[in-house]
């Protein structure tokens, strides 16, 4: 016969609390859409088979959260972060339906392997691919790959990305010096517009950032050996790289900040 304690019978019925009450908002957001963009706490009620105060708790606590709008006629509609959340959405789709044929016209005329990076939730995650074929060898990623905070493409969503209270949030476990090395090499991605990193196995890369009409959407790269991609900023590789930024930003709807 096993024993329980009170204190996990309490947890345990807390936890199944929460899993409830996190699957009711969902049912609620759920309803939701193009031709129901409104709804009243009764509506709520009917759709869900609620009782009408439970719907209205239910509705104003989202309303506190921003995740729901209350209209002046007490409707109510998706909030600031469900708009924000879409926003994000409909931009990563974009720009992974535009990146793929600039990034294979970058990759043959570089002879580098050209790289699409999304944020993550603690960094860059490499989104899509383009390999330059031609070649004998070939140094590639693959998709789904998380990078380091070393990377280029790290400097380029650290130089630019919305957020930099979070940000210094993510790495506030670093060593100071560690920090300060890290901001600096976002201060000078910020001035010269990309990044550049050799790592210690002698691989180049140069990155560049993607924007959209919400801000910072991507990080494109290019890398590839240093005897074959030269990471001077005057070279040919780094002007095929900010052209195609600059043409898959044109077609997001986004423009690069002022300095």
């Amino acid at each position: 016969m096993s024993i329980r304690s009170e204190s996990a019978e309490v947890a345990e019925v807390g936890a199944g609390t929460d899993i409830r009450a996190v699957n009711r908002v969902a049912q609620i957001l759920g309803l939701f859409r193009p031709t129901q963009p409104k709804l009243t706490p009764a509506a709520v009620a009917a759709q869900l088979s609620l009782n009408r105060t439970t719907a209205y708790r239910y509705c104003m606590s989202l309303a506190a959260a921003n995740l729901l709008e209350r209209t002046e006629s007490g409707e109510f509609t998706p909030g600031a972060i469900l708009l924000e959340l879409g926003a994000f959405a409909l931009s990563r789709r974009d720009v992974l339906a535009i990146a793929p044929r600039h990034m294979k016209t970058l990759s043959a005329s570089t002879g580098a392997t050209a790289v699409l990076s999304l944020w993550g939730t603690t960094g860059p995650v490499v989104s899509a691919v383009e390999e330059e074929t031609q070649r004998d060898v070939i140094v590639t990623v693959r998709v789904g790959t998380h990078l380091s905070i070393e990377t280029a493409q790290a400097s380029v969503f650290l130089a630019y990305h919305p957020d930099q209270l979070y940000l210094d949030r993510l790495q506030a476990n670093l060593p100071d010096r560690d920090r300060e090395r890290l901001a600096a090499r976002a201060a000078a991605t910020r001035e010269a517009g990309h990044a550049a990193h050799i790592n210690p196995r002698g691989i180049a890369i140069l990155a560049a950032p993607i924007f959209d009409a919400h801000g910072l959407c991507a990080a494109l790269a290019v890398m590839s050996t240093r005897e074959v991609l030269s990471t001077e900023p005057t070279s040919s590789e780094l002007r095929a790289l900010l052209g195609a930024a600059a043409e898959i930003t044109a077609e997001l709807g986004g423009a690069a900040p002022s300095a």
